[in-house]
């Protein structure tokens, strides 16, 4: 890898999702140094243009990498969708490396389904995007993907609404709208990272013959076989285990939802993205 320092491991998403990732991360993988950013100030991204979702993630991943970052890794699926591989066709700076969410996921969905029937709960934007179905048959031609947005998953988790009534009756209401289209669906993908925080809900309403698969765990032991696979990548990566968050949006406000999707208190910082 043609860089010269060492630097954190830069996490990004458009808000307050990827904590769930990078919780997953940091237990996995506690000895590297990591700077988080969440773009508060433009969220959503799932209902933005290509174009939009592309030059947001290329301005924050462009700062952080003016932080010092030699590796970011998206931890978004909207923005890996939409973003991740234009930025590492065109936009990669020589000894910088950019990752995404979704293809450690498709990768290994085989390891679960037994029908080869899949079912993906995600964004409008993620699926609007076809980029599941499109890796999945990449990996896995024989495989049938379906798909179904649920647009007020995420409302419910960040208004903290998640042991509702309100949320039992959305998340009941999309599972039987994807679970319709086929009887064969016998895996469940959660490719948005703020879903997993409805598992309580979820669970209430999947057959339990279902897999229901989050993806923080697959993403944190994908990122680890890639170091490992990857040494010019990993010894670009320092090691003081430290931690910085930051927001383009109030970081008061990010401290308090923070905690739901980390798990621990956290303390952000403002910044100001770059324009590319």
């Amino acid at each position: 890898m043609d860089t010269t320092q060492t630097g954190p491991i830069g996490i990004f998403d458009s808000g307050f999702g990827g904590l769930t990732i990078f919780r997953e991360i940091k237990n996995k993988l506690p000895q590297y140094d990591y700077i988080y950013l969440g773009d508060n100030a433009r969220v959503p991204y799932g209902p933005r243009s290509f174009d939009a979702v592309y030059q947001f993630t290329k301005e924050c991943v462009f700062t952080l990498f003016d932080m010092g970052c030699n590796l970011v890794i998206l931890a978004c699926n909207t923005a890996s969708a939409k973003a991740l591989r234009t930025i590492q066709q065109n936009d990669l700076p020589p000894g910088k490396k950019v990752l995404g969410v979704i293809r450690p996921t498709t990768e290994s969905i085989d390891r679960f389904t037994e029908t080869n029937e899949v079912g993906i709960l995600a964004t409008q934007g993620t699926v609007l995007s076809e980029s599941y179905k499109i890796e999945i048959n990449k990996f896995h031609p024989e495989m049938k993907v379906y798909q179904h947005a649920c647009p007020l998953w995420v409302p419910l988790v960040e208004n903290d609404e998640i042991n509702t009534p309100a949320a039992d009756y959305l998340v009941e209401r999309d599972i039987q709208t994807l679970l319709s289209q086929s009887n064969n669906i016998d895996t469940l993908v959660l490719a948005c990272t703020h879903y997993p925080l409805l598992l309580p809900a979820i669970n209430k309403f999947v057959p339990p013959h279902i897999h229901l698969l989050a993806q923080g765990p697959l993403i944190a032991d994908s990122l680890t076989d890639y170091l490992y696979r990857h040494p010019e990548v990993e010894s670009a990566c320092s090691k003081s285990q430290s931690t910085q968050f930051y927001t383009t949006d109030d970081p008061d406000d990010f401290e308090k939802k923070a905690k739901i999707f980390f798990g621990e208190p956290i303390i952000a910082s403002h910044i100001k993205v770059q324009n590319c």
